[in-house]
């Protein structure tokens, strides 16, 4: 749009039109704009009378200014002619019904269906075909946790480099990593159940180069059945209470589970470095524990736990100064006696955690 000088008029057009001079060019009839549209929403069928509408009123502009875009008005006209009646029968025989139906179906399976890739720490999905082995995927489906699942998200790590590091050393990476971002998701390890296991998803070589994937998703995936319920209990899902008891207790049962494979006999050296890390660990438990104040009923069977931790101490503190195998035992099994087991049920008890101990694994 053209505007005039602040505080000139704008210029009138004369009245009547001056006709152009003889032999010159006659302006080109432009296309009717309401012809177009008619078109436009016969072809979509949107709102099939709107069509029929337009390009009425079209037919009387292109008459009336000499413009193109006839054939395009009635052929719009006629497009949402044909709808309009379809639209009606559709409605009248419930054929119409059925296509919406299926259009939501098609519009909910959509929704819930997503990339491999796209997996976020917190999901519960089923994996294709319904089990966990090992397959290459691309689409998964996503459920809400409270209903069965296969698996469920615990977190996610990237993978670092330019070329692709091929699958065993993908694994070994995964292996460790989604171990202890699994237990970071899920503090309360008694709350897990038996049948839950690490599992992992990596980028294939085709998705590292076709989709520049570097991600490697972790999750809790069942064994044999159907997981229910999300296994998810860290200070998203816990109050601070129970979170420090978990710690607390977690970093002691991260050692305890690196015992020796060799008896003291065969490797005292081994033994006596594991209890002197023992001790450590009881240390920072008991620091942990009376480092919090545990409220209400909590509060004395987590001091009973404190107390006993402490007598584990000394044990220990001793078997890692032994200097042969038999003054290693003599410490070993009154140490082990005094971790507080028991004890440790009340505690989950009054800070509302699961009281069912893991079942040791048979040799």
């Amino acid at each position: 749009m053209s505007s005039s000088p602040q505080g000139w008029p704008a210029p009138q057009q004369p009245y009547p039109p001056v006709p152009p001079p003889p032999g010159a060019p006659h302006p080109s009839a432009t296309t009717n704009g309401l012809a177009i549209a008619s078109l436009v929403t016969g072809i979509v069928c949107l709102v099939p009378p709107l069509g029929l509408v337009l390009g009425a009123v079209a037919l009387g502009q292109i008459k009336r200014k000499g413009q193109r875009g006839k054939g395009l008005a009635i052929a719009g006209m006629v497009l949402s002619l044909i709808s309009t009646l379809l639209v009606a029968a559709g409605f009248a025989t419930g054929g119409f019904k059925e296509f919406v139906d299926g259009a939501r179906k098609v519009q909910e399976d959509v929704a819930s269906t997503d990339s491999a890739f796209s997996l976020r720490t917190g999901d519960c999905f089923n994996q294709p075909g319904g089990t966990v082995d090992q397959q290459e995927v691309e689409t998964i489906k996503s459920v809400d946790c409270a209903k069965p699942h296969d698996a469920e998200v615990t977190g996610a790590f990237q993978l670092t480099g330019s070329a692709y590091p091929g699958v065993p050393a993908i694994e070994k990476q995964a292996e460790e990593r989604c171990l202890k971002i699994s237990e970071q998701y899920a503090l309360d390890s008694w709350a897990v159940p038996e049948s839950a296991v690490t599992f992992y998803y990596h980028p294939t070589e085709d998705s590292w180069r076709r989709v520049k994937d570097r991600t490697v998703t972790c999750a809790f995936a069942a064994e044999k059945g159907k997981l229910t319920g999300s296994l998810r209990a860290d200070a998203t899902t816990l109050d601070a209470g129970q979170v420090a008891y978990l710690k607390a207790m977690n970093s002691l049962d991260a050692v305890l589970v690196a015992e020796p494979e060799d008896d003291p006999e065969t490797d005292l050296d081994a033994n006596v470095a594991w209890a002197g890390s023992l001790e450590k660990a009881l240390d920072g438990s008991i620091a942990q524990l009376e480092g919090h104040t545990f409220p209400g009923a909590s509060a004395q069977p987590v001091a009973d736990v404190v107390k006993e931790l402490e007598k584990a101490r000394k044990h220990w503190a001793k078997a890692a100064k032994a200097s042969d195998a038999d003054t290693f035992w003599t410490h070993y099994e009154p140490g082990y006696e005094a971790l507080p087991l028991d004890l440790g049920k009340e505690a989950r008890a009054a800070l509302k955690l699961s009281t069912k101990a893991p079942v040791e694994p048979t040799s």
